[in-house]
């Protein structure tokens, strides 16, 4: 049963046109608008309305974006002040008081030893810019050159950043292994599978016959979001800290999509307790406008004047409405509000895994949670892991659209469901999400073949 609402002034002719017209017009290179045939032409927190008449819960939040949901009061109200001002939108890397309120609000989020002895460097407006300036960052400060990276991982679309993500090939980037529960590359997930883990990383920076020579950087996320939703162990973040710190490797941790809130914690770190010597910030600190920054050790600021530079690095609308976020999620306790739901939401996820052979596993931490959609036809591995489901997946995402929920694939095989709400949605919110995606579920394993041609999957309990 279709859950969407029709608005009384649809106009489907105009949806059409656009859709078509953006299909002739736009690159091959488009994702969303795949996937996601829509045409949003108002939005206000959880809610997107088409120009189709129908209202979406959008649980995609601009990727992450949008920690207090489209178009929040206080984000708008931040933006329309630096509007009514006439203060200068573009003014390089000048000093303003927009962006002196934003740094120093940001500074009041972070850990101690960043805020009280860190630097900030504005980048170029996206997450892949300030990856882009996290390397070049680690390379002038130690001399050195090599990166290491984990399996899984998404750092952006630019050439370094893409060469240290997990679907690059023939780099110079060392890949390492990443503690992946359900998948783990060690047959044996949990503790153990994290501390093997951290062992091979430990291995190969201090066997001298590895090939591995001592890095510029190690990047990691503390969840890999496109890759499947996967928290890593917070015993294995302080390995890693501990690793790299005893060998003077700058760890630069990646919270482009965790930061602010999203995880339960401020910053993802803060759950483990470690400090990276770089952090990697952009998506929700621009209050769903662009800007990165990382934030890193003042004892790696080797850089020259200009050595690093961008012209949209001073954005002052979106430092405004960054501001306007950080502090809006800080004083309201958005973070502890995040941990506390996505737990709730992550506890009835597992009750629907419970009643569904077709998934796997269900994950995440805080409101950043991920369901992976297998071959329940298959034969599962030695830790019960089976084969994913692309095809599923994909039938669910559909389903899910048709019942007024838009969620975002990821994952190594595009066969995760994941959640991203906005930190501002109600208990009735996150309930009318699960109820979507459950109803999503049922109607896909009914109708969607398994990946090799076998019966459709089912509901445990159900016959085929």
């Amino acid at each position: 049963m279709a859950l969407t609402e029709t608005m009384p002034a649809a106009v489907p002719s105009a949806h059409e046109g656009i859709l078509r017209r953006q299909s002739l017009r736009e690159s091959a290179a488009r994702t969303y608008a795949r996937s996601l045939p829509i045409v949003p032409v108002r939005a206000r927190g959880l809610t997107i309305e088409g120009a189709d008449g129908r209202r979406y819960l959008d649980c995609l939040s601009g990727a992450g974006t949008l920690a207090l949901g489209h178009n929040h009061p206080v984000v708008l109200e931040a933006i329309r002040a630096v509007l009514d001002s006439g203060a200068p939108l573009h003014v390089l890397d000048l000093a303003t008081p927009v962006k002196d309120a934003f740094t120093t609000e940001l500074f009041a989020t972070l850990p101690r030893e960043l805020a009280e002895k860190g630097r900030i460097q504005f980048c170029g407006p996206a997450g892949t810019d300030a990856v882009e300036a996290a390397f070049k960052l680690v390379r002038t400060a130690t001399g050195r050159d090599g990166l290491m990276a984990f399996s899984g991982a998404y750092h952006g679309m630019t050439s370094q950043a893409l060469a240290a993500s997990g679907g690059a090939q023939h780099t110079s980037v060392v890949r390492l292994p990443y503690p992946y529960d359900y998948r783990c590359p060690f047959q044996t997930g949990g503790e153990r599978g994290a501390e093997l883990a951290a062992r091979w990383t430990q291995s190969l920076l201090d066997d001298h016959k590895s090939g591995v020579s001592q890095p510029a950087g190690m990047i990691l996320e503390p969840v890999q979001g496109e890759g499947g939703v996967i928290p890593a162990p917070d015993g294995w973040l302080r390995r890693m800290r501990e690793i790299t710190a005893a060998r003077q490797i700058p760890l630069i941790v990646d919270e482009v999509q965790t930061g602010v809130g999203r995880t339960g914690a401020f910053w993802a770190v803060d759950h483990s307790g470690i400090v990276p010597d770089v952090i990697v910030l952009s998506k929700a600190i621009g209050g769903s406008l662009p800007l990165a920054v990382i934030v890193y050790r003042e004892e790696l600021d080797a850089w020259q004047p200009g050595a690093h530079a961008g012209t949209f690095r001073g954005n002052q609308l979106a430092m405004a409405a960054g501001a306007a976020t950080l502090a809006y999620v800080r004083t309201h306790g958005l973070d502890r509000r995040a941990g506390e739901l996505g737990a709730r939401m992550l506890d009835r996820l597992g009750s629907l895994a419970a009643a569904h052979d077709c998934i796997g596993d269900v994950r995440g931490r805080g409101l950043m949670l991920g369901v992976e959609l297998v071959d329940r036809s298959a034969d599962a591995d030695a830790t019960g892991a089976r084969p994913a489901d692309p095809r599923l997946a994909a039938a669910v995402q559909h389903a899910c659209l048709d019942r007024g929920l838009i969620v975002e694939l990821g994952g190594r095989h595009s066969a995760v469901v994941r959640l991203l709400p906005p930190l501002t949605i109600t208990d009735e919110q996150a309930d009318a999400i699960l109820d979507r995606l459950a109803d999503a579920i049922t109607a896909a394993v009914r109708t969607t073949p398994g990946p090799t041609g076998s019966s459709p999957t089912t509901m445990r309990g159900t016959s085929p």
